[in-house]
């Protein structure tokens, strides 16, 4: 029995709680509670792997808007999206895997490939940090007030997350080369093993939005989150589409064909429950 892999196994805050942020002024936020469809299926590959999805989710209209009207999670900081606080590492492969590919950066592309190099030649990308009572977890550095692999706004090679721009330029997809919970996000999975009443056991896969609740108590003092904002409810094509690879990543092929299937079936019938910031992005877009 496979247990994809992923940063939400042990879901913990990417972001520190800071006393000076105050709530979203920005734009009028989703409330988090409002109703929701489920769905859960076997997976056709695997019949010891259930899902559970949030249809309301993955069949809303979100997209990234990074670059494009994100507010960003800190007040005055909006170019640096998400990047604010680094991100932390979901294991050691997630870590030794980043630092592989960062090892290919060059100043060309990478605004503070200088500031990550240590006397000896040796990348210093790692810096650690308390979260709750779990202490010293890795994460990337930051520097300058956001992640050491962003670049900013003005730089020539051109700004956003470096690794990101690896991928692109070198015909791979981002979920190859930037830390797991960058790529995963606005998603979230999780995992249960679950024991029935027959004796039977099933390991059960739930995804579902990463809203500000999913980064604990730090969630709710974030400036601005994308998941319930209206102005990142604009994409062209529904999230269970946009987000095909890291989707499929998650939850294996088979699996997500079938979610697929099922989303574009309850589109086609009608959502009961409309994610309420695509209700209101296509509303305000009348």
């Amino acid at each position: 029995m496979k247990e994809y892999r992923s940063a939400s196994r042990n879901p913990v805050p990417k972001f520190r709680t800071l006393d000076h942020v105050q709530l979203p002024v920005v734009a009028k936020e989703a409330t988090l509670d409002f109703p929701r469809e489920w769905i859960e299926f076997a997976d056709p590959g695997d019949p010891e792997h259930w899902i559970r999805a949030d249809l309301t989710w993955l069949c809303s209209s979100w997209s990234c808007i990074f670059g494009r009207g994100c507010q960003g999670v800190i007040e005055g900081r909006a170019d640096d999206g998400c990047c604010s606080h680094g991100a932390f590492f979901s294991d050691k492969a997630d870590e030794k895997r980043v630092r592989r590919f960062a090892e290919q950066l060059t100043p060309e592309h990478w605004q503070y490939a200088d500031q990550a190099q240590t006397k000896s030649g040796k990348l210093d990308i790692v810096e650690k940090d308390n979260v709750g009572d779990d202490e010293n977890r890795r994460r990337t550095r930051t520097v300058d007030g956001a992640c050491i692999f962003l670049n900013r706004p003005g730089f020539s090679g051109g700004e956003g997350c470096s690794l990101h721009g690896l991928a692109l330029r070198t015909g791979r997809h981002p979920l190859e080369t930037k830390p797991e919970v960058c790529w995963q996000l606005p998603v979230r999975r999780a995992q249960d093993w679950v024991d029935r009443p027959d004796g039977t056991r099933i390991l059960l896969s739930t995804v579902s939005e990463f809203d500000r609740r999913g980064w604990g108590e730090g969630g709710h003092d974030l400036h601005w989150w994308c998941t319930s904002s209206p102005d990142a409810h604009t994409g062209g094509e529904p999230l269970y589409v946009s987000y095909a690879p890291e989707l499929t990543e998650l939850i294996g092929q088979k699996a997500y064909d079938e979610l697929s299937r099922i989303c574009a079936e309850r589109l086609e019938r009608g959502l009961v429950a409309e994610h309420p910031a695509t209700t209101e992005a296509r509303r305000n877009s009348r």
